[in-house]
């Protein structure tokens, strides 16, 4: 098997969850590189790895093929470039960058240099996200009318990160950390909308970064898609709401891969490694081919991360289709950017 040498540009909780376990468990990469600025924390589980204290440094003297940019997203620019001007080929952590103007120039850039960049939309991969894809697919809603995705939560308190929660520090707040996860979600679902009208504001107030959106999509044919998160959220919504002419779907958010791997999952390659759900998590109520209500209550099969290094694995060896790459999530950002506008100008901003 053809092996892809990685280095990781951070060694916190993005590398140790949702990046350094499943290049690990996967045949075909070795990591190879891990830049930590002060600590040696990863000689633990990756005693084979060498360890650089930065990104310049990693990039000049490391034998790799792939760069992993799991930096705050204020650095995402500035290290993506680096290592597309080293001759790497690039994953980038969502969200891509801070605005458009960034992520059309990474993008160019790769094609000048005949590199790619991807960036991690890892929730592509969750259970609850997939079984929504599903019931969209199977077509017993009809033509769907109104649609509604939460990632709601409950943390009132500020966390201490500047990079996430500084208001005067671009691409901070949580329109562009989960919100990025929504937009992708609704353009993968829908397409790319023709305008939209958002609100976005600090709950806890104008010293910290927004920690509330609500962006209202709008497409031609009369769909509106509702994204919407808030830290002020102590009982579950659905995350999903789905409705159509001929019927609902409500699906729960019940994906727990992060919460596994946080506790010491290990991702086995190949394998459904997530614990499987023990009830159901989502209610399908339509109007069947003879027009009698059908309600059903559902289970999502499990979603894997895995998934997404697999098909970066076989687009290097195999050149199968690249997941999320740079030009599609620049259609992401272009709805951030726009969404950032909206609220400003307390308008509908045509896309």
């Amino acid at each position: 098997m053809q092996l892809v040498k990685v280095g990781l540009c951070a060694f916190g909780m993005s590398g140790k969850v949702f990046h350094a376990p499943f290049l690990k468990e996967h045949p075909g990469f070795f990591i190879s590189a891990i830049v930590e600025r002060n600590k040696e924390e990863s000689k633990e589980k990756y005693p084979e790895t060498e360890i650089y204290r930065s990104v310049e440094e990693m990039l000049e003297n490391a034998d790799i093929e792939l760069v992993v940019v799991n930096t705050p997203v204020q650095t995402h620019f500035d290290y993506a470039k680096m290592a597309l001007e080293a001759g790497k080929n690039v994953v980038v952590e969502k969200p891509f960058t801070v605005n458009v103007a960034e992520a059309e120039e990474l993008a160019k850039l790769a094609e000048e240099k005949k590199l790619f960049v991807s960036v991690y939309q890892n929730r592509r991969f969750d259970r609850d996200y997939l079984q929504v894809q599903k019931i969209i697919n199977e077509g017993k809603l009809g033509n769907i009318k109104e649609v509604e995705i939460r990632f709601d939560r409950f943390r009132t308190e500020p966390s201490g990160k500047a990079h996430k929660e500084n208001p005067e520090a671009v691409g901070s707040g949580s329109l562009h950390d989960l919100g990025s996860h929504l937009v992708d979600q609704a353009v993968q679902y829908f397409g790319f909308p023709e305008k939209l009208f958002a609100d976005v504001f600090s709950m806890k107030g104008k010293e910290f970064a927004n920690d509330y959106f609500e962006i209202i999509l709008f497409y031609s044919n009369d769909l509106r898609v509702r994204l919407k998160s808030s830290v002020f959220t102590k009982e579950a919504h659905f995350a999903y709401a789905v409705h159509g002419e001929k019927g609902s779907f409500l699906q729960e958010r019940t994906d727990y891969q992060e919460n596994e791997l946080v506790a010491g999952a290990v991702p086995e390659y190949g394998e459904e490694w997530t614990k499987p759900l023990t009830e159901t998590d989502g209610i399908l109520n339509y109007l069947n081919e003879n027009k009698e209500t059908e309600r059903i209550l559902t289970s999502s099969e499990p979603g894997n991360y895995m998934n997404y290094y697999q098909q970066i694995y076989e687009f290097i060896v195999f050149g199968y289709a690249l997941p999320s790459p740079a030009e599609e999530i620049i259609k992401n950002m272009k709805i951030i950017d726009a969404a950032t506008e909206s609220s400003k100008q307390e308008k509908v901003i045509y896309l």
